[in-house]
């Protein structure tokens, strides 16, 4: 029993440092400002190093804004599921901002992120300009 605690605490604070090892990033529009606390891969250390960036974005199918990347980020492990707020890459240079919960199609999209704060400012038709930028 004390070995299953022990075990419990070290997964448990395992994943608490490595949420505050984590990467934030601002992404602010005409439309207003959401900050996003990044995954811990190979692809978002690609983006950072690309940082700052202005990306046009445009609406597809009314559940997300993608726009391309100008360079490559490395291929990982894929999903189908996101939710509103979920930062993603659906090809290797195409980033999707998510402003409602569904499900992608195969090969599905690599997890970048998640968004904090108000995602449905994206959640209205027609293009927008991104800015990215890391939060130090």
């Amino acid at each position: 029993m004390l070995n299953r605690l022990l075990n419990a605490f070290v997964i448990t604070f395992g994943f608490i440092g490595a949420a505050m090892a984590q990467e934030r990033i601002l992404i602010s529009s005409d439309w207003g400002k959401v900050t996003a606390e990044l995954v811990d891969n190979d692809a978002t250390r690609s983006l950072v190093r690309m940082l700052p960036l202005t990306i046009e974005m445009r609406d597809h199918l009314r559940q997300e804004k993608t726009g391309d990347l100008p360079s490559p980020l490395p291929a990982l492990e894929r999903q189908l599921d996101f939710s509103a707020g979920t930062l993603g890459l659906w090809s290797s240079d195409h980033f999707v901002i998510y402003y409602r919960n569904g499900r992608v199609p195969e090969p599905g999209i690599i997890i970048l992120g998640q968004m904090t704060g108000d995602v449905s400012i994206f959640d209205r038709p027609g293009p927008v300009t991104v800015r990215v930028e890391r939060i130090k």
